[in-house]
């Protein structure tokens, strides 16, 4: 961490923002939280931030609509965007708008730090395309994402009976641990 580093930390969980917050200072890394788009963009006004932490999802508001907004006011703020339903779709239009990063909640205050690395190789990361099962896992991901996690309505919208869905997303969160 360098000196005076100072993190803006946007969530709609102010559980999460606080313990993120007491972890960061553990760290050495000060921070400022806000809980939706107009403290954000005030707290931004109002302060130089090195870096900010991006929920996608701010109690009905959407993190990617404001990630442009917050670059417009402070083109060198370096984001990284946290989702608690990743895919592969929303990553690229992340990274699309200005993310620095990715990354998939559940995380740890190491993880995010090292979210802001630069990877080297980064374009040759992959070289083969997606197999089925992980096209298919990201298309149930971003249905499971328009429907606000609603695996009923997220089943009928696939024409998917709910228990299979259930199965799905069982099986493929034991595969990813």
């Amino acid at each position: 961490m360098t000196d005076g580093e100072c993190w803006l930390l946007i969530d709609d969980d102010e559980s999460f923002l606080q313990i993120l917050s007491r972890s960061l200072a553990r760290q050495g890394v000060e921070s400022a939280t806000a809980s939706n788009r107009a403290d954000a963009l005030r707290a931004l006004g109002e302060k130089h931030f090195n870096r900010c932490v991006l929920d996608l999802n701010l109690a009905g508001e959407s993190g990617l609509q404001l990630l442009p907004e917050l670059l417009q006011v402070d083109d060198n703020l370096e984001v990284l965007v946290l989702t608690g339903y990743g895919s592969i779709a929303t990553a690229v239009e992340a990274m699309r708008r200005g993310a620095m990063n990715y990354l998939c909640k559940p995380v740890t205050v190491s993880q995010l730090i090292h979210g802001f690395e630069p990877i080297e190789g980064a374009p040759e990361l992959r070289q083969e395309p997606p197999s089925v099962e992980e096209m298919e896992w990201e298309h149930i991901q971003r249905v499971l994402n328009e429907h606000e996690g609603n695996i009923s309505a997220t089943a009928r919208a696939l024409n998917m009976h709910r228990r299979t869905l259930q199965r799905k997303l069982q099986k493929h969160s034991r595969w990813r641990q």
